[in-house]
């Protein structure tokens, strides 16, 4: 059964859809359909309701990021964008990665485009912390949810951005 929550964040509004008890969209928005269609979720968000993952973000906003990561998630994606977001599940909080980094851990040097599009693809953000990539210079490059919500996430987890 799938079902979505609204939650309130510091960020936002944080939308998560759940289906079977896993993760398949979250993002920073005020709109579960809109999350649905850019997640190309068929059948919509679901029914309102309470998400078991509610739980880890309200821990993760109180200072345990780790709690994201003990979620279960299943993100529809190439197999390639499976191994990058297994490998952003990887890094640990307080720690960032460049999209050439990433594409080497994943067997792909020199795919730090593709690991850029894989980043912009993830249809489960903060639970896949696609947030803690930057550019090869250190600077916080494009993110979905916008730049302020990266910078404030990694700040939270302790990272000077």
């Amino acid at each position: 059964m799938r079902i979505h929550e609204s939650l309130t964040t510091p960020d936002g509004p944080f939308v998560v859809i759940e289906e079977d008890g896993e993760v398949i969209a979250a993002g920073w928005t005020g709109d579960p359909a809109a999350l649905a269609a850019r997640s190309r979720l068929t059948g919509g968000p679901g029914a309102q309701g309470s998400v078991a993952s509610a739980d880890a973000v309200a821990a993760y906003y109180a200072g345990d990021p780790t709690a994201v990561t003990r979620v279960a998630v299943a993100a529809p994606g190439t197999a390639f964008r499976a191994r990058v977001w297994e490998a952003l599940r990887a890094i640990s909080a307080g720690q960032v990665r460049t999209y050439g980094a990433v594409a080497a851990e994943v067997g792909s040097p020199g795919a730090s485009r593709a690991v850029g599009a894989a980043c912009g693809a993830n249809p489960v953000a903060l639970f896949v912390p696609c947030h803690r990539v930057t550019g090869a210079s250190g600077a916080l490059t494009g993110f979905a949810w916008g730049v302020d919500v990266k910078r404030a996430l990694l700040e939270r987890e302790a990272v000077a951005a």
